[in-house]
């Protein structure tokens, strides 16, 4: 569970046999750690390869074979439309965060639907986004048209205007990605989908689960399957070693830092995840590779700055190097 049993020490590096240990890659357990080795003591891979397993550590490899080099032929539409929905008055800062990495994700083209109030500043602001002022469904219905991929929740709220949009997101059939005040209101509907990407913090997962933080976080691998086994699709419980859930089974990142712990970052991975569904990846990968290469950005962000203070545009700053493996 990667639950500290009583007194631990705090190792600079810890080496662990045979097989990686999945409370060693979440959790507590993350603190404990320092570097972690694997020595698998010389068994032949043939014993290895007669077993099965539904978790895997997310690796370069699996980043590199998803974002291949794109064709000399390329145009913008090759790459997908991503629609972001969210900023409701006085919080357009967090769908500026989930645009602006969108498109340093790579997606050909990103609109945001979002309160008529700061709509003009987004515009001035970056002008790579298409900003569209959206007071009612009606005037957000006909952005849907010939898009790859929604994501709903960044500085959404959860009022009125906010509930109305998320329900035609959920009726729209695109593959959409939810995050923030979307989640919060999602866990009063009690809906199921397959062609959705939850990406709740634990705080966020303890509301769809119906417990507190802490149940959450005693063992995040069983409340990660526990919330795709309730809500379907693919779930990113967010947190010191990142899970990803699916159908398929559990996912690890064990790239990150606390650095990570700031307002925004989950915008930015919203926008992230979006873009690479919007340019072809199934949900699946595109939530894996998203949560890596926000990570991997984080980490060189640190490494560069420091973990204290960073932001959540320092790691917009990185995802250009993340995303040309």
């Amino acid at each position: 569970t990667g639950q500290i049993c009583g007194c631990g020490i705090q190792a600079d590096l810890t080496v662990t046999f045979i097989a990686m240990k999945q409370g060693l890659l979440t959790g507590h357990a993350r603190e404990y750690t320092g570097e972690l080795q694997l020595a698998e003591l010389d068994i032949p891979g043939a014993v290895f390869a007669q077993l099965t397993t539904d978790q895997h550590i997310i690796s370069q490899t699996d980043v590199m074979a998803a974002l291949k080099p794109r064709h000399r032929t390329a145009h913008k539409g090759n790459h997908g439309h991503s629609l972001l929905i969210g900023g409701t008055e006085g919080m357009s800062g967090a769908i500026q965060l989930g645009g602006t990495a969108a498109l340093r994700a790579g997606s050909g083209l990103v609109s945001i639907a979002t309160h008529p109030s700061h709509a003009a500043w987004l515009n001035l602001n970056r002008p790579e986004l298409m900003v569209h002022a959206v007071e009612s469904v009606q005037q957000l219905r006909p952005l849907l048209d010939r898009k790859a991929a929604l994501g709903i929740g960044p500085g959404l709220g959860k009022d009125l205007w906010a509930q109305q949009l998320l329900l035609l997101a959920l009726d729209s059939g695109l593959p959409l990605v939810i995050d923030a005040d979307a989640l919060n209101l999602l866990a009063d509907m009690r809906h199921k989908c397959d062609h959705w990407i939850l990406t709740p913090h634990p705080a966020e997962a303890a509301r769809l689960l119906v417990c507190n933080t802490a149940d959450i976080e005693a063992d995040r691998v069983k409340a990660a399957r526990a919330l795709q086994q309730r809500f379907g699709g693919v779930c990113v419980l967010k947190g010191a070693g990142t899970l990803i859930a699916s159908a398929q089974g559990i996912a690890y990142c064990t790239a990150g830092n606390p650095g990570m712990a700031t307002g925004g970052t989950g915008d930015v991975l919203t926008g992230i995840i979006t873009a690479l569904v919007a340019q072809g990846l199934d949900n699946i990968t595109a939530a894996k590779i998203g949560v890596q290469i926000h990570a991997e950005a984080a980490d060189q962000a640190a490494a560069q700055q420091g973990e204290r203070g960073l932001l959540a545009s320092d790691i917009i700053d990185q995802l250009q190097n993340r995303v040309n493996p």
